[in-house]
């Protein structure tokens, strides 16, 4: 009985590192019909459903709903919004300075390491963060859970299923994000752990949980199939052998051998990132205000506000499977455009609203441009650049694109200071965003180096 086709991935998780090599590696072994028969499950999906996880830990629990930690601080320490905006900007910085050493530590010590190092440092800091009791120690806890979940995060599980799909590679990244997306319907019940309980035990069961199950989720992840006999999509061998055209996608072939330094030598690198980091600045400010601005404006209790979460939730992860679906069918481009011009109508609504009604037609508008525009950031790149250099050239990516995120909650947070609300820096941001759809409307397919131009289309 092979564990990989009949077990969950819980259990699979804590059977360990060895049991696991030595079934993906009698995988490689089988040949032909036999091996097609006995793998029903191709392993590419169950590197999808750790990733899903992966992400479900991280948005339930930081994401999405440490803005309902804020009025909390609030009332213990009487801190500001821009102090308590500024550790998340500072550590979003941080991400983003740290992208490129990332990227590089992913190709050289694989998706499976980072992603566990990283759940341990994000479980580790939640921990630290229920025993503060001072803005340095605010900040310290919050730049270890920060650091934990971006080494965890996005970067090295969209690593891991990218080289595992190509055809169906944006339904997977579709997919795997829902599980961030999914996760915001947990929000309100934080919400009521934080008014029940408080937010230290919160933050304290929420350190243990991600130890007890994301450190072990992570062993299921693997960085390239044909290490253990797959092909990617769960093509066969013998049909590589037979075709040359099992992949589609042609120019994506042509393409992956981009490295980082030729990849940020084209007009696409840097418009996809410019584009990316003013539609993230809608992202990182909507995430750490939007609830603080609900209470504000409409007076509501944090539960009531935190409802908005549910629904930008809900049609996030609508948007999540449209942007995988749609991504391997139309221009990503196109779609991250389209994305980009919701979250900049959305956010408008939102600064001037004055019932949850409008609160609503925000959350719709931007919940859907969030997953929509998601899972494109990941493959538009693995398109035009190719899998070799993936997760280097996104870390040096997002050099740019943590502008947006830092420079988001940041400038909300010190506009809502300055003008006693958060209309003029919401409306900034909405225009900003908006501005953004125009880079990806630019970021047409780079053309091939002159190396590759000259020795032909690589094999991947």
């Amino acid at each position: 009985m092979e564990p990989a086709k009949h077990l969950p991935v819980y259990v699979l998780a804590y059977s360990g590192y060895d049991q696991m090599e030595y079934y993906m590696t009698s995988a490689s072994n089988e040949t032909g019909n036999d091996k097609h028969k006995k793998n029903k499950i191709f392993y590419g999906w169950w590197v999808v459903s750790a990733g899903f996880s992966i992400q479900f830990l991280i948005g339930s629990l930081f994401i999405h709903s440490f803005t309902a930690y804020f009025p909390f601080l609030e009332r213990e320490f009487g801190w500001s919004r821009t102090v308590l905006s500024g550790a998340f900007a500072f550590s979003r910085a941080e991400s983003g300075l740290l992208g490129p050493l990332q990227g590089w530590l992913i190709e050289k010590f694989g998706t499976r390491s980072m992603a566990a190092i990283g759940m341990l440092l994000f479980g580790l800091g939640f921990i630290l963060f229920s025993k503060i009791d001072s803005i340095p120690g605010y900040y310290i806890a919050f730049f270890i859970m920060a650091a934990g979940s971006s080494i965890a995060g996005h970067l090295t599980v969209a690593t891991a299923v990218i080289n595992w799909f190509i055809r169906r590679r944006g339904i997977a990244i579709g997919i795997m994000s829902t599980g961030f997306g999914i996760s915001g319907l947990i929000v309100p019940l934080i919400a009521w752990s934080l008014t029940s309980l408080g937010w230290r035990p919160t933050a304290l069961y929420a350190g243990v949980l991600i130890i007890a199950i994301g450190v072990p989720i992570s062993i299921l992840l693997r960085r390239e199939p044909e290490k253990y006999g797959y092909l990617p999509d769960g093509d066969q061998p013998e049909k590589e052998k037979s075709s040359n055209n099992i992949e589609p996608n042609s120019q994506d072939a042509s393409l992956s051998s981009f490295t980082a330094r030729e990849a940020m030598l084209t007009r696409s690198f840097w418009f996809l990132s410019i584009g990316h980091a003013l539609s993230l600045m809608t992202v990182g400010a909507v995430s750490l205000h939007l609830v603080p601005h609900i209470i504000d404006s409409l007076g509501l209790s944090v539960t009531t506000a935190s409802s908005a979460v549910v629904i930008v939730t809900i049609f996030n992860i609508a948007g999540q499977l449209s942007g995988g679906i749609l991504g391997d069918k139309y221009s990503k481009r196109h779609l991250a455009a389209i994305g980009s011009c919701m979250h900049a109508v959305g956010l408008i609504t939102l600064a001037s609203a004055t019932s949850m009604t409008h609160v609503y037609i925000f959350a719709i508008l931007h919940g859907f441009a969030w997953g929509l525009r998601g899972p494109l950031m990941s493959t538009i790149r693995a398109d035009y650049f190719g899998r070799a250099y993936f997760p280097t050239i996104m870390g040096f990516s997002s050099l740019v694109v943590m502008l947006g995120m830092t420079f988001g909650p940041l400038f909300a947070g010190i506009m809502s200071d300055a003008f006693g609300n958060y209309k003029v820096g919401f409306n900034i941001i909405a225009i900003l965003a908006g501005l953004g759809s125009i880079f990806f409307i630019l970021s047409t397919p780079p053309k091939l180096p002159n190396r590759l131009s000259k020795i032909g289309a690589s094999v991947r």
